[in-house]
């Protein structure tokens, strides 16, 4: 099932995934159905494995990894660099100095592409800015970084420059030989706070 269709599918039986949530207050700005659609069609909102590789090997601070699966699961395998917000504690006090900033772009992932789509999505119903979802997840960046398949013989000379980057990328972050920096060690950044407006004394009501 693409990304598309189950993004659709969080989207249309939204209602319900707020229900998993009864706590929080989800009605704090009016979902833009149509800008939603349109976002869900281009794929703006979504960033590819190659895409986080190339920015965690070069230590870009420009994105803030997400996991949004359990404590556990994150403690078993996580990406370098990434915090754990458990979906379900997606909207807690301590989770929204890093939810709510604009500084980073927030890139939610996990296993697959469902939990981190129905994340999204609630964020998006907040109206936090710079999120978005790593394609396929975890399954797919072991398909495609740590596990790449080899061109076939037909294939063009990009797609043979695209192996040799992925298995250089593979031996990064496997920890392989040279290749073994920062990359596995690297700790989750502190959160950048979004700095409150100041009331104006005075003036109207």
């Amino acid at each position: 099932m693409s990304t598309r269709v189950i993004l659709t599918i969080v989207f249309i039986s939204f209602g319900l995934i707020a229900a998993i949530l009864p706590e929080k207050d989800y009605s704090s700005q009016e979902l833009d159905a149509k800008q939603l659609l349109h976002e869900i069609q281009v794929e703006n909102y979504m960033i590819s494995a190659d895409e986080i590789a190339e920015a965690l090997i070069n230590e870009d601070p420009e994105y803030q990894l997400i996991d949004v699966r359990s404590e556990e699961e994150f403690k078993q395998y996580s990406l370098p660099g990434a915090i754990n917000i458990p979906f379900e504690k997606l909207f807690d006090e301590e989770s929204l100095a890093y939810i709510d900033q604009i500084a980073r772009k927030n890139v939610f992932y996990s296993n697959g592409t469902t939990k981190a789509s129905e994340a999204w999505m609630l964020a998006k119903q907040k109206g936090f800015q710079n999120n978005y979802i790593l394609r396929g997840g975890l399954n797919n960046w072991y398909k495609t970084i740590i596990e790449p398949n080899e061109p076939a013989s037909a294939d063009d000379v990009e797609a043979y420059y695209e192996y040799q980057a992925r298995l250089g990328a593979k031996q990064f972050f496997t920890g392989q030989g040279a290749a073994q920096s920062s990359g596995a060690k690297k700790k989750a950044r502190a959160p950048i706070k979004r700095k409150k407006k100041k009331m104006v004394a005075g003036g109207c009501s």
